[in-house]
């Protein structure tokens, strides 16, 4: 067997400085935000901006102030004296320019029309999970007025209690005149007498 080479002692100081002397990441606090070359932006305040461009490119009044634009650049470069003309005929600079403006308006409206269908999805989300509780509510309440309905049907209402009550009236008024003095008053007396009779 072949013995293990011990490390000298001075290694073993060495390799223990060098830990101790690295900077540990602590655990109980939060990092600090590295720095990136690229410039950093809000993507909720940029989906606003690019809202309101892409509202205002679909407005009459862009159309109008485009029209009045190009209508200018036209006549500015056909009439004025050739010195001051700064595109000539072909109308090279205006094409580029109109390029430009329709390279950057399409992505816009893009953005917008995500950040609309976003919105889309939840308000169609939370009107599924609203209607899935209308429903849970109505067929509740629909139960309930059955489970009313069928409970009501074994109480007494107010036309029985009145005729119930009229028939005591009558049985109480032929007794108190003699026409029957064996009928009780309550249904439960005349048919124990009944049966009495029967023996």
């Amino acid at each position: 067997m072949v013995p293990e080479r011990e490390t000298p002692p001075r290694e073993r100081a060495a390799s223990g400085a060098t830990a101790a002397s690295r900077t540990r990441a602590r655990l109980d606090q939060p990092r600090p935000p590295r720095r990136r070359l690229l410039p950093e932006w809000d993507p909720e305040s940029f989906g606003r901006l690019s809202e309101r461009v892409a509202r205002f490119l679909g407005t009459g009044r862009f159309i109008v102030w485009m029209t009045v634009v190009i209508i200018l650049w036209v006549v500015w470069n056909v009439s004025a004296p050739n010195s001051l003309r700064f595109d000539q005929y072909p109308f090279i600079f205006l094409t580029l320019m109109l390029s430009l403006q329709a390279s950057y308006a399409a992505p816009l409206i893009l953005l917008a029309q995500n950040r609309q269908d976003d919105r889309d999805r939840v308000n169609l989300e939370q009107d599924r999970k609203q209607n899935e509780r209308s429903i849970a509510d109505t067929e509740y309440l629909t139960r309930e007025i059955a489970a009313l309905r069928i409970g009501l049907g074994e109480v007494a209402t107010r036309d029985w209690i009145r005729s119930e009550l009229q028939d005591v009236i009558k049985d109480l008024e032929e007794r108190h005149d003699g026409h029957h003095p064996e009928r009780g008053v309550f249904p439960a007396d005349r048919s124990a007498r009944r049966d009495v009779h029967d023996r």
